[in-house]
């Protein structure tokens, strides 16, 4: 929709003074109203104009018949009757509205079904709240496959006991990984060294609450959410061996649109189990309002294939309280053991027979998992545990779970020595529970707070800290990670529009991003410097908001197959760990 037919529409429907405010403002609500109702008025108005008839209405056998969807993302579109900031846009060949772009054509050509979108979400920075970006599968591919080529990886630490050494080297089958970076992009680089070789996923995505506890874009559209989670799956799902198993933590507000999709993604067949997870209990606060209170989460799980699937038998152990309660009696030996009744004898005297305990086995785990800290013999354990877990966390805000519940899922489907993946690492629990149970792990995470909890944590369980599952786990210490991430381009742009302290620091960068040609090729360049002067009267968040915009989506970070220009920046290094990384 080229920006000058907007401003062409408008005169035609300020034609109609019914249309029209006092002070000569279209009244947008009463057009749409009048489109909904099919107004004679306003479809003889639109007729009488070729251009508006070439849009709006199509020819079915000599008759006129009225597009109502299409005139109405029109006259909703916040590209018509535009502010200073979406004007700008417009003419510099971006528009605001629904996150769509314009090429230089002036047609849509990224207004697409977001079943078939690839969604470049999330932020470089906590404070950078960059609206979701889609690219179109069918009418984009090179795009995506430019979008999703692997990456080359810089700055790269080994950390180990005796602290944090530059690395230049990475050895995948036996190595820890602590990834920098979108996840999206992040799952696509790690595909060519480890498809088919991990053998658990274990997520707690942003829930789309609102919340924003996350510092992600935790409010997202549900279709735009669902798109986020679609894109990962279908990554992650390439990633997880044959017998591999993957668990999506969720709460009550995702969790029905989830398991549909995740039965398209995995199959339906695949679906092994929805495990309740309560966390707490009706009382304080929650219990405050008249509905019931919700005290749980779901985990989906699900297999790459069901039956080959890798599922470790679990038990709770018991407890003194069910011990006591079911196991009443004792025999000569000490043994402790309940009577069950095995019919009647020809007098018709009960016969009893005696059920030991077998203190081995404990409890069959169930779906519900109501009490986490029975996972701990030692009840002691957990209290002192728990207290660490939360010294490490504190500074992060919400949706930390505990390393027991990550200690049950690791039990339940992997053995020591397998490989485990948490491409939503929030503050590293499933990396910190891998280590001290013998099992390797990536983790990816974007926030730059997020990647210091992270590293803290994991710095201290190598150490031996008395956290968590350390006391059951048997766990004093040792072990290492590398950290590392994608290799910025355009992303150091995204931190330098964000730290910008003034409108000088952005109009130079705007110069900067159009110098460098890592623009958008969607941009109109040459309107971007004739519209100068617009750009300057722009205020500063407006500024940003459009410099944002300026950049190629396709240009964050530094392609792998580009590691070796000149141009891509990357130290000797880092073009030795990327080699390494990739086996090359």
């Amino acid at each position: 929709m080229q920006p000058n037919f907007f401003e062409h529409l408008e005169a035609l429907l300020k034609t109609n003074k019914a249309y029209v405010a006092e002070d000569g403002r279209l009244l947008r609500n009463k057009v749409a109203e009048a489109a909904a109702t099919l107004d004679p008025g306003l479809l003889r108005l639109l007729l009488s104009d070729a251009e508006a008839k070439k849009r709006f209405f199509a020819d079915v056998d000599g008759t006129a018949v009225f597009d109502k969807t299409a005139f109405g993302w029109v006259v909703e579109n916040r590209a018509f009757l535009p502010d200073s900031f979406t004007r700008f846009k417009n003419r510099i060949g971006l528009t605001d509205a629904r996150g769509e772009f314009l090429a230089s054509s002036g047609d849509v050509v990224l207004s697409f079904p977001y079943k078939d979108c690839v969604l470049e979400g999330g932020q470089t920075k906590e404070d950078q709240k960059r609206s979701e970006v889609f690219y179109n599968r069918t009418l984009a591919p090179d795009e995506v496959d430019r979008l999703l080529d692997p990456k080359a990886l810089s700055n790269a630490v080994r950390h180990d006991k005796d602290g944090a050494h530059p690395a230049t080297s990475f050895d995948p089958a036996a190595d820890n990984l602590v990834l920098k970076g979108n996840n999206l992009l992040a799952l696509a680089s790690l595909l060519p060294r480890y498809e088919g070789k991990v053998k658990l996923i274990y997520i707690d995505p942003p829930f789309n609450t609102g919340n924003d506890s996350f510092n992600y874009n935790d409010s997202f559209s549900r279709s735009t959410w669902l798109v986020f989670m679609r894109n990962r799956l279908e990554l992650a799902k390439q990633l997880l061996s044959q017998d591999g198993n993957i668990f999506i933590h969720i709460d009550i507000n995702q969790s029905h649109y989830l398991k549909v999709l995740c039965d398209e993604v995995f199959r339906k067949e695949n679906f092994v189990e929805e495990i309740i997870w309560a966390y707490g209990s009706p009382s304080g606060g929650r219990a405050a309002t008249p509905k019931p209170v919700n005290v749980h989460d779901y985990l989906l799980h699900y297999a790459k294939d069901y039956n080959a699937r890798k599922q470790n038998r679990v038990y709770i152990p018991y407890s003194q309280k069910y011990i006591d309660d079911w196991f009443k009696f004792t025999d000569e030996n000490g043994r402790r053991y309940q009577r069950r009744q095995r019919g009647r004898d020809e007098n018709g005297e009960t016969i009893w027979v005696r059920q030991y305990l077998d203190e081995s086995k404990g409890i069959p785990l169930s779906t519900v998992w109501t009490d986490i800290q029975q996972v701990y013999a030692d009840p002691r354990a957990y209290k002192e545990g728990s207290k660490a877990d939360v010294e490490v966390i504190k500074a992060f805000k919400g949706g930390q779970k505990p390393e027991s519940l990550l200690k049950r899922i690791l039990d339940m489907t992997t053995d020591p020595g397998d490989l485990v993946v948490d491409f939503h690492a929030g503050t590293g629990t499933t990396g910190a529970t891998a280590l001290k149970t013998g099992r390797r792990f990536i983790l990816c995470e974007q926030m730059d707070d997020q990647i210091e909890i992270i590293e803290n944590r994991l710095k201290k369980t190598i150490a031996g800290d008395a956290a968590g599952v350390s006391k059951i786990a048997g766990w004093t210490g040792g072990g290492s990670f590398v950290s590392c991430e994608l290799a910025k381009c355009n992303a150091v742009f995204v931190e330098e529009i964000a730290k910008a302290a003034d409108d000088a620091a952005l109009t130079a960068l705007l110069w900067k991003i159009l110098d460098t040609g890592y623009a958008s090729h969607r941009v109109w360049t040459a309107e971007v410097k004739d519209y100068g002067p617009e750009f300057a009267a722009l205020p500063t968040e407006e500024k940003r908001k459009v410099l944002f915009d300026l950049l190629d989506a396709n240009m964050l970070y530094v392609n792998r197959s580009d590691a070796d220009d000149a141009e891509s920046g990357l130290s000797d290094a880092d073009k030795a760990f990327t080699r390494s990384f990739y086996g090359e």
